[in-house]
């Protein structure tokens, strides 16, 4: 082999070694992944209240905005429940204005019906003490019958008008307490309304946020309660994406770090981002869930490997057409310096 070739092999050696040491320094700089997916917060849709679906103005994956409606639950009990709370206050109303007049009327009266009792009482007890002490003279024959059974109707008018002038005071006591009654049942009354109100308002349920629907499972004319979710709503004002990293590569690794993300249904578009939280706990075991940390499984099992965190990464101008829950990518993290 002559020495120009002897040195064009040496050349390219360098070269190779040059170049492969400035991939590997550049790869420590930034580590990459493409064990990395797609993420996006969601809700599971379920109404508060029961009833059957009579509207479902929206479409399986189709995007909608905070407010608009995504489906209406049969709103005629709650209506129907409102009409006849409001009757029944009404009807209250007016009894407890009766009912106040009365009260009104007896307690502006209520010195002279005491007083009045008092009266009666007395009248009653001297006419009480007069026909007994007739009573006793009369079996000795010291008084007439007449003057007997003067003595004895006095006392019996005085005994009725004592009664009369109890139930009067009776009366005024019981006029309160059936007023009081009665704004105590106005106060269910209107705690039964302010429910239904607040049912009704529960029959149409919105959207919490700009998002995509999808998992939309049901149909107009089901039967929907509490318990059951209508439809899953993801939250497209925020995209992330999770990358999972080799410990040795978290070094210099933190909240607000550049990245460079890559989606595999167009790997030729590249997007921002930049690092929204580092993972700090994940299940040692593999392909199962340890008091709730996330499970990585490792993917060669017959060599110590390093384990690998989630990095969940924020996304600046997600591209909506490109941007899937799940949806596997390529993630950059640049320790250092910006892309």
């Amino acid at each position: 082999m002559s020495l120009k070739n002897k040195f064009y092999i040496f050349f390219l050696i360098l070269i190779t070694l040059i170049a492969l040491f400035i991939v590997m320094l550049k790869i420590d700089e930034a580590p990459q992944t493409d064990d990395a997916y797609i993420y996006a917060d969601t809700i599971n849709v379920v109404p508060v209240i029961e009833g059957h679906i009579v509207t479902i103005p929206v479409k399986d994956n189709q995007l909608v905005s905070k407010g608009d409606l995504l489906f209406k639950i049969d709103p005629r009990p709650y209506e129907h429940a409102i009409e006849s709370g409001t009757a029944q206050l009404a009807t209250l109303d007016e009894q407890i204005k009766l009912a106040q007049r009365t009260v009104d009327a007896q307690q502006y009266n209520a010195q002279a019906v005491s007083a009045k009792e008092v009266s009666a009482k007395e009248n009653y007890l001297q006419a009480l003490s007069t026909y007994q002490r007739i009573l006793a003279l009369k079996g000795k024959g010291y008084v007439s019958a007449e003057e007997f059974d003067q003595a004895r109707t006095a006392k019996n008018s005085a005994e009725a008008m004592y009664k009369a002038s109890r139930s009067e005071v009776e009366q005024a006591k019981s006029a309160v307490s059936s007023v009081d009654a009665l704004i105590a049942q106005r106060k269910v009354v209107c705690v039964d309304i302010a429910k239904a109100q607040l049912n009704l308002e529960y029959s149409e349920i919105r959207a919490p946020f700009d998002g995509r629907v999808t998992s939309l499972n049901t149909t107009i004319g089901q039967y929907a309660s509490p318990q059951q979710s209508v439809m899953t709503l993801i939250d497209t004002q925020a995209w992330y994406v999770v990358a999972n990293f080799r410990e040795t590569d978290l070094k210099n690794v933190c909240n607000g770090v550049p990245a460079r993300i890559y989606v595999m249904g167009d790997t030729g578009k590249s997007f921002s981002g930049s690092v929204d939280s580092v993972g700090y706990g994940v299940s040692p075991q593999d392909g199962g869930v340890s008091n709730g940390l996330p499970s990585v499984a490792r993917t060669i099992n017959w060599v110590h490997v390093s384990q690998r965190f989630p990095v969940k990464i924020r996304v600046d101008n997600p591209e909506p057409a490109l941007f899937r829950v799940g949806a596997s990518a390529i993630a950059i993290v640049y320790r250092d310096t910006a892309p």
